[in-house]
């Protein structure tokens, strides 16, 4: 029963994404005075939900201080431009809420801080570096970083109703994987960018990559899920918990987004 479930489930995104193309959808580069106004910066997990964890410090406190700290560098150097955070403090935010905030104040850019981890494992404290990623399809077995931000929807009461999606069955990614929006390209143009500016600083760059993440899938813009380092990499964890290492990746961030806003809005 629960195989042709899934199996009636991703025949029906199926045929939603081959509706897509006859659908007219508003896109960013056919609107002439397109401008982007109102940006949401998503504070990963938070509350009960601490995520991954390094030596000295959780996920989730290091993803909340760089969120806040980028909102503010927004504000100050982008007047024209709104910032809404989904979180400000140490609450926990389930993962549907965190998007339904950007689509229903009609933002125009979705950007969620997290922090990389490998499994405790000689040899991995030594992994290191920066990627980013947007929602869409991978090679079952490659949903590793999807699987473990997806975990966080396993902390809700009703889960399964809230996503009809089972974050521990491999095969339920499918149904992520296949439900890209119209937003893809921009995804993908403003993912490239912000690694690329993450380069400017000597970082290490693991590229742009598409999984299926629940806090992306029904996004109505643009969005991203950046991790800015590995918490499980010693060094790192303490480039990303120090205040110079914060302002780096805010100025990477920012930087990014100055870009995409210059090349969208030309």
């Amino acid at each position: 029963m629960k195989i042709k479930n899934t199996q009636q489930k991703i025949l029906n995104v199926i045929f939603l994404c081959f509706l897509i193309p006859f659908l007219s959808f508003s896109n960013q580069e056919d609107k002439p005075d397109f401008r982007i106004k109102t940006i949401v910066i998503d504070a990963g997990h938070g509350g009960e939900d601490g995520a991954t964890r390094g030596a000295i410090a959780r996920e989730k406190d290091v993803a909340l201080q760089v969120a806040l700290k980028l909102g503010k560098k927004i504000e100050s150097e982008m007047k024209d431009v709104k910032v809404i955070y989904t979180r400000k403090t140490d609450v926990f935010v389930k993962l549907y809420e965190r998007i339904a905030v950007a689509n229903d104040n009609n933002a125009d850019l979705f950007i969620s801080i997290h922090c990389n981890s490998m499994p405790r494992r000689a040899g991995n404290e030594r992994v290191s570096g920066t990627e980013t990623f947007v929602s869409g399809f991978h090679r079952l077995g490659e949903q590793d970083v999807a699987m473990r931000e997806n975990a966080s929807m396993l902390l809700e009461e009703n889960y399964e109703q809230n996503y009809d999606f089972d974050p521990n069955d491999p095969e339920s990614y499918i149904i992520f994987s296949l439900m890209k929006n119209q937003f893809r390209d921009q995804s993908i143009k403003l993912a490239t960018l912000v690694q690329d500016h993450y380069a400017t600083s000597g970082r290490i760059n693991r590229g742009v990559k598409e999984q299926g993440l629940a806090v992306l899938a029904r996004a109505g813009m643009p969005a991203i899920l950046t991790e800015i380092g590995f918490i499980s990499n010693p060094a790192e964890e303490r480039y990303m918990t120090s205040a110079a290492g914060q302002a780096e990746i805010v100025e990477n961030l920012t930087n990014a987004i100055k870009s995409y806003k210059s090349l969208i809005e030309r």
